[in-house]
């Protein structure tokens, strides 16, 4: 897989991370190497730069509102209904024009929403790959000349993603689940425009179609998570014939460093006070430098700030100075995402609500769940527990007790060789072989649903 390809245009929207994320993972294919931000790019629209910034506010506003007792969640959870997943079973036609779609169209239809973008883009008309849904239902209403390509970005997907007259659409899926696959039959979408790919992960990280670089850091994570072999003990012939038979070649030799944790906070910033407790709880194995702790506050500096404050209250400025504490932090949105994909072939362990993270257990990183925000993490936790690749937070107040307990008696490294084992890693190199047309060069998923 060579890079700059100039192979598609790939289009995310600014709206939290989950969108923007898998698409900078697919910058390799992206014309002249960019990204395109549907809701903030160079000439937009003034009218079409409001209907999407009224739309990200109000989601932000209530995402942080949420955790105002009584009220807050009233009003989430009247926001999250309208884009509800339905239970999958029985299986049933779930085809009907939803409220969302039907608002989405009368904007497209009436007011020309992302008109100009589909026309820009239309001047080189390679295949759109859209990570979010809105712009390939544009450029479809708005006759895009190119094939049409939409990346679900969870584990599980609402009515929303679907075009209004699916069966009619032309518009062509890439799911990253068994589960959206055949989510999207029951939404009406014909199996022919689905294909089953995975969801993209850094292909730094990822390394190949023979993964060399997923394959030596999960070898020495599992080993690293597992100072007591208790896991790999009772697995060594299993790893042995994956990983070779030196594995943990130098990794226990040095066990003295620190096991890598990373607490990330979602796009709208919820969830920070909980980094502060876990800041607090570990101060100590930090100091020990048992453990060095990484604060994710992506590209918001009201949270960088909150971190920063919280690694003062606890007295660990020293463990700050010494690279044992840190808080990733970038203002440009592209220099984050590089950042991130840079640190994470070092982390040990990943602690977030499950959002689109939830995939990046496929690189062998366990998950400590933090509870979810919405409708769609909901179901990319039921999928994390399926591939037991990570499991709930306990009480952050005492992770200084429990995170060990799960270190010490191999919970941990058993989550990351599960995750490694049975979550889908290829999904970059699957969507490039779907879109410049060519045979799979990839082993097929499995339908795991």
């Amino acid at each position: 897989m060579s890079k700059n390809k100039s192979l598609a245009h790939v289009v995310a929207v600014n709206m939290g991370y989950g969108h923007e994320r898998p698409a900078h993972s697919l910058r390799h294919l992206a014309s002249k190497g960019k990204i395109i931000i549907a809701n903030d790019y160079d000439g937009i629209p003034a009218a079409d730069k409001k209907l999407w910034e009224d739309g990200r506010k109000l989601y932000e506003k209530i995402s942080r509102f949420k955790k105002v007792p009584i009220l807050g969640k009233i009003v989430f959870g009247i926001m999250d209904e309208l884009q509800r997943i339905p239970e999958f079973y029985p299986r049933r036609d779930l085809s009907k024009t939803s409220l969302q779609v039907w608002q989405f169209y009368q904007l497209i239809r009436r007011r020309g929403w992302m008109k100009h973008l589909i026309a820009e883009l239309a001047k080189d008309p390679k295949p759109l790959i859209c990570t979010f849904m809105t712009p390939a239902f544009a450029a479809e209403e708005h006759g895009y000349p190119g094939e049409i390509y939409v990346l679900a970005t969870d584990a599980d997907i609402s009515r929303a993603w679907a075009p209004m007259h699916p069966k009619k659409s032309r518009i062509k899926y890439l799911a990253p689940t068994g589960r959206v696959q055949e989510r999207l039959k029951l939404y009406g979408v014909p199996a022919e425009n689905i294909e089953l790919t995975g969801f993209p992960l850094p292909i730094n990280a990822v390394g190949g179609a023979v993964p060399k670089a997923a394959h030596s850091d999960m070898a020495r994570r599992i080993c690293h998570l597992d100072p007591k072999a208790i896991f790999t003990s009772r697995s060594e012939k299993t790893l042995k014939a994956h990983l070779g038979a030196t594995y943990c070649k130098d990794v226990r030799k040095k066990n003295g460093k620190p096991i890598s944790l990373a607490f990330l906070v979602g796009g709208a910033g919820a969830q920070r006070e909980i980094g502060a407790v876990i800041t607090e709880s570990l101060k100590r194995e930090i100091r020990q430098k048992k453990i060095k702790l990484t604060l994710v506050a992506g590209t918001r500096p009201e949270v960088a700030k909150f971190f920063e404050d919280a690694i003062s209250k606890a007295g660990l400025a020293k463990e700050r100075k010494l690279g044992l504490v840190n808080v990733m932090y970038e203002q440009d949105r592209a220099k984050y995402f590089t950042q991130f994909e840079k640190a994470i072939r070092g982390f040990d362990i990943l602690w977030t609500k499950p959002s689109e993270i939830s995939f990046y257990t496929g690189l062998g990183i366990p998950i400590i769940m933090a509870p979810t925000v919405g409708s769609q993490e909901d179901f990319n936790h039921r999928w994390i527990t399926q591939m037991a690749g990570g499991m709930d937070q306990f009480d952050p107040k005492y992770t200084n007790e429990w995170l060990f307990d799960w270190i010490n008696s191999g919970a941990l490294a058993r989550m990351a060789w599960n995750g490694y084992i049975e979550a889908p890693t290829h999904g970059a190199y699957r969507i490039e072989d779907v879109v410049s047309g060519r045979p799979n060069t990839i082993h097929d998923l499995p339908l795991v649903v």
